[in-house]
């Protein structure tokens, strides 16, 4: 797609789209106890939401990438040390629950608890990302 088919706003509304439903997605996996799934799809819809927010502000498609820490910075968003850390085990979620040699381990790290932290972490991010692409 070149720039003249390029519509902003509704590739920004497109990603945030997706992201709402995989926030239902990841509720519902955690309400299941399918619990690393659950910090999957928080990944996941953290992703779309910085993806939204690179287009708002470079005006171009985001770069083929799953890494928070990547997206956010390139989009020059202000990030707390505590931010970049989260961003980044965030990330590893993704990785974690893909491939079967690191699915099993990390099926037993994310208890009720861990999960449960780790959502409420994601929840925050994913109001403040969306307070910076209003």
């Amino acid at each position: 797609m070149n720039k003249e088919q390029f519509n902003k706003q509704k590739i920004i509304d497109h990603w945030i789209a997706g992201s709402d439903d995989d926030y239902k997605t990841m509720i519902a996996m955690y309400d299941t106890h399918r619990y690393s799934w659950s910090l999957f799809l928080g990944h996941l819809m953290i992703e779309k939401l910085l993806k939204a927010y690179f287009i708002k502000v470079n005006e171009d498609y985001p770069p083929f990438t799953h890494n928070l820490l990547k997206l956010a910075k390139g989009s020059d968003l202000a990030l707390s040390d505590e931010l970049k850390i989260n961003l980044t085990s965030i990330t590893a979620f993704n990785i974690n629950t893909r491939y079967d040699d690191y699915k099993r381990s990390f099926q037993k790290k994310c208890t009720p608890a861990f999960t449960l932290n780790w959502v409420n972490k994601i929840k925050e991010i994913r109001l403040w990302i969306k307070e910076q692409i209003k």
